[in-house]
């Protein structure tokens, strides 16, 4: 027999308001649209509705700039009251060319500004930011899916990230549950009988990625079920598969 890979979408997702119960509503989506919902089949959510049901929507009039919020915005024609958001949500700064920063955020994400955005997003002047928790908020769907429809299941959370050497966006993980985000390779044979070293394969960006192609942009699908991916599950964070600065290059 084969093996397979799926990816459904949930069909019809309402819009996420502040303080919804997000995995209530993952569940009854499913049993509404009468989706056959697996034992460790892999719920795939985007941050952005995590975000919004959190309050992690801000409006930027809340934002006072500072002095280099100010001369940034007035240099490359941006608003300051978003820098000023920006620099709130890092950690530190680590790159700033052509109007971009590069910052490291709370969570230790090395994005374009502390991962906020406003695309996507109700209302005049606001702008989205990453829940505080995201392994948390993955692992508080887990439960909810675990305790009421019995079924043992993985969870991640997505967000679009930049790379600094290929062109083009991609959606990565950025929050787990019940999942090793990584299949290691280290210490196997190839199919040649030679000795891995240093192979360690990512899959929960993959699968993030792969998700994303049902999800999109516009689709209004923030929500989606991956089938037959044999995984091993254990109790990983995001942390796991985030670069210490000491082994980052690009640091």
């Amino acid at each position: 027999m084969n093996e397979e890979i799926k990816i459904i979408g949930i069909p019809n997702f309402p819009l996420i308001k502040n303080g919804d119960d997000l995995a209530s509503i993952i569940k009854n989506k499913i049993l509404e649209e009468k989706i056959s919902l697996d034992q460790d089949d892999i719920i795939v959510i985007t941050q952005r509705i995590c975000s919004i049901a959190e309050d992690r929507i801000k409006n930027l009039n809340s934002y006072i700039p500072n002095t280099f919020a100010k001369n940034w915005a007035e240099k490359y024609n941006k608003d300051s009251r978003l820098i000023e958001a920006v620099i709130q949500e890092s950690k530190k700064v680590i790159r700033k060319k052509n109007g971009i920063l590069i910052t490291e955020t709370k969570h230790g994400f090395i994005c374009a500004n502390s991962g906020i955005d406003n695309s996507n997003v109700a209302g005049i002047d606001n702008i989205c930011l990453l829940p505080l928790d995201p392994d948390s908020s993955c692992r508080i769907i887990k439960e909810k899916i675990k305790n009421e429809m019995n079924k043992d299941i993985a969870v991640i959370m997505t967000d679009t990230f930049g790379r600094p050497w290929r062109m083009g966006q991609t959606n990565i993980a950025i929050g787990i549950s019940g999942i090793n985000p990584i299949q290691d390779y280290v210490g196997k044979k190839d199919i040649f009988n030679r000795t891995m070293n240093f192979t360690m394969i990512c899959i929960a960006d993959e699968i993030a990625s792969a998700a994303e192609l049902m999800m999109g942009k516009t689709k209004k699908m923030p929500v989606a079920i991956i089938k037959g991916y044999k995984y091993e599950k254990n109790l990983d964070t995001i942390s796991r598969i985030v670069r210490d600065e000491k082994n980052d290059l690009f640091r």
